[in-house]
């Protein structure tokens, strides 16, 4: 298990590989307690690294948004929200975790390669999931501005991928927020041009527009056609 945990930590820490090995190296003389405490404050950011590598970022945004298109901002609660994005994330990963699983975790646990190797054994699967979902775009402005020169999408740095993945996956969840906004945003304007002939100015449209937009989005089976976009949507 203790391992398991160092495999754990060095695939994240990787992501980040020059600053963590520099503060790595500086704690070689210290006493193992700090060490173990260092540990664990890295860990502590474990779980906000792990979403910016992960699909998490585009279903949270566009089921968040997803409320305020129908007029619901509170509903469903960020919990169900967050809970939702969470299992998505984990279906969605879950080819990528079972290649770490096969060609990291499991060699290693089984002592056939040493440290490093399972490091990077760890890292390459999410590079090419991260690699197949940025947009040429984005990669290209963050190539520029890193001043890096790779021959290869292999040989880039995951200091250059990471914000590169992050600004395509928000543009792609905007864009898909867009299109689900629209025929809500009919429904809202042909109800306050109806209210508004008939004089009925004090009435708030929201309240006469909710139920017919609730209506379309459970006969059209919005839920089903929403999870079905997000999860096809990965390569």
């Amino acid at each position: 298990m203790v391992r398991l945990f160092f495999i754990v930590f060095g695939a994240v820490s990787s992501i980040y590989a020059g600053p963590v090995e520099e503060a790595v190296a500086s704690l070689q003389n210290l006493d193992l307690s700090l060490k173990i405490l260092f540990l664990m404050t890295v860990l502590s950011l474990a779980p906000a690294i792990l979403i910016t590598v992960t699909s998490f970022t585009r279903i949270v945004i566009v089921l968040s948004l997803l409320r305020h298109a129908l007029g619901i901002p509170q509903s469903p609660p960020n919990q169900v929200i967050i809970a939702l994005a969470l299992f998505l994330t984990a279906f969605i990963m879950k080819p990528v975790f079972e290649e770490i699983n096969k060609n990291a975790i499991t060699p290693y646990m089984n002592k056939e390669i040493n440290d490093k190797e399972a490091i990077q054994r760890a890292v390459e699967p999410v590079k090419r999931f991260m690699l197949s979902n940025t947009r040429k775009e984005d990669l290209k402005l963050f190539i520029e501005l890193s001043g890096e020169n790779p021959r290869s999408p292999e040989e880039l740095g995951m200091m250059t991928l990471i914000p590169a993945f992050l600004v395509s996956e928000i543009k792609i969840a905007f864009e898909v927020v867009f299109i689900i906004f629209l025929p809500f945003l009919v429904i809202d304007l042909l109800v306050a041009s109806i209210l508004m002939s008939m004089g009925m100015m004090m009435i708030p449209p929201m309240m006469i527009s909710l139920p017919f937009k609730l209506i379309l989005f459970v006969l059209s089976d919005g839920w089903e056609l929403l999870i079905k976009a997000l999860v096809v949507s990965y390569k």
